[in-house]
């Protein structure tokens, strides 16, 4: 940041006092420009088959950052929105998928890229969906067959990898963890 949204002259990145932490602070109009996580929300969409076999719906990025991975649908959250809102539309964004029943499951804390993301459970009405301008395709994977490889991000990995282990439990515990820069060295 170079210059404030206030008043548009120059900020100093110092600790104003009473504070703890480096800010950027205007030379002129003394307005903290304070900075802060963002928060990605998104659903772990659950179709179950006539069959009764359970499928986890993912999409196949056509945006940056990792385009041409699978994820979860997942996105940043909008002003003037809830964390449960927040979700729904990005589902709809990336796969237009109708889903129902959102239950928080997974909020994960990366702070190396200044995020908190946060995973509902979502039960899907039908398996009507379709790809976006955000996915280049869009899929039910059993979970014998999602593409561990091919997964975007450590938290989408870890949503589903918790999810199963709790789906053998069938105890479904809204959790919150730390996901750091060594997740994937880790697996």
């Amino acid at each position: 940041m170079k210059f404030c949204s206030q008043c548009g002259n120059k900020v100093t990145l110092k600790i104003p006092d009473g504070d703890n932490r480096p800010r950027y602070v205007c030379q002129v109009c003394s307005f903290i420009h304070y900075q802060n996580p963002n928060v990605v929300v998104g659903t772990l969409p659950i179709f179950v088959e006539k069959s009764g076999v359970l499928k986890v719906l993912l999409c196949l990025r056509d945006i940056e950052p990792r385009l041409g991975y699978w994820t979860l649908p997942a996105g940043f959250l909008e002003n003037n929105e809830t964390s449960l809102e927040g979700a729904l539309r990005e589902t709809v964004e990336e796969s237009c998928a109708n889903i129902s029943n959102l239950s928080l499951y997974r909020v994960f804390n990366v702070a190396h890229t200044n995020q908190i993301h946060m995973f509902f459970r979502a039960d899907m009405l039908d398996d009507q969906f379709s790809t976006t301008s955000e996915s280049s395709d869009v899929r039910l994977f059993g979970f014998d067959e999602i593409p561990w490889s091919r997964l975007a991000f450590p938290t989408v990995h870890k949503a589903l990898k918790d999810f199963i282990e709790d789906l053998k439990k069938g105890h479904f515990p809204v959790e919150m963890s730390d996901i750091d820069e060594s997740y994937w060295r880790r697996m």
